[in-house]
């Protein structure tokens, strides 16, 4: 009996730190505004001395300024994360605007480390997501001014503005450095190359169909 007792509350310890590990840890100051001129490596950023702190590392001019969407994808997208916020640090959120074209994307894209929640601003846009294998369900919606949409984190997800005139959206993530994977870019723009016979046979197309989008990339 003292043994299967011992066994127990060893069982519970291990679930207890398991889920412990699993959950971000919590701050254990107000703050830990990012020093960026430090030369210290760590997972996140060092904190700046607490003394030196100022109200700008709280702050971000310009989010009202369109961007400029004079690009192949006729779309812009302006961060607002711990790089452009040094008092984001380990607060676990960060934003963007998103400024499209007409018809313009937001091309095929994932972030590593966030959930998105977007809000369109102005314009129509067609969004959605992908889900993991082996379902690979397109989850689809049209959205107007004022609706709301999420992005599960990890999920390739995507926008595009369907109307003929410009539209914007402002999203938030739920981390400071959410990190952005861009599917095309990704494949074909890896450097070095990925190898055109793998490409090839991956997608099933001919290697000089790999071999155009590479060059592009």
């Amino acid at each position: 009996m003292a043994h299967r007792i011992a066994f127990l509350g060893f069982v519970a310890l291990a679930v207890c730190a398991s889920l412990s590990l699993a959950a971000d840890p919590a701050n254990l100051q107000d703050f830990c505004v990012a020093d960026v001129s430090g030369n210290t490596r760590m997972n996140g950023m060092a904190c700046k001395n607490p003394a030196m702190v100022q109200a700008s590392d709280f702050a971000f001019r310009g989010l009202h300024i369109p961007g400029n969407t004079s690009n192949a994808l006729g779309s812009r997208v302006t961060p607002v994360a711990v790089t452009q916020i040094p008092g984001l640090n380990t607060l676990g959120i960060s934003m963007v605007r998103i400024d499209y074209a007409p018809w313009g994307i937001n091309s095929l894209h994932t972030h590593p480390r966030a959930t998105e929640i977007l809000t369109v601003i102005e314009g129509s846009l067609e969004v959605g997501f992908v889900t993991s294998n082996p379902e690979n369900r397109h989850i689809t919606k049209i959205l107007k001014k004022g609706d709301v949409f999420v992005f599960p984190v990890g999920l390739i997800h995507y926008q595009r503005n369907i109307g003929y005139g410009n539209a914007v959206a402002i999203a938030a993530l739920s981390s400071q450095n959410p990190g952005v994977i861009t599917i095309a870019n990704t494949i074909f723009g890896s450097k070095p190359d990925i190898s055109t016979d793998l490409l090839a046979k991956a997608f099933q197309v001919d290697k000089s169909v790999v071999w155009q989008l590479q060059a592009k990339f």
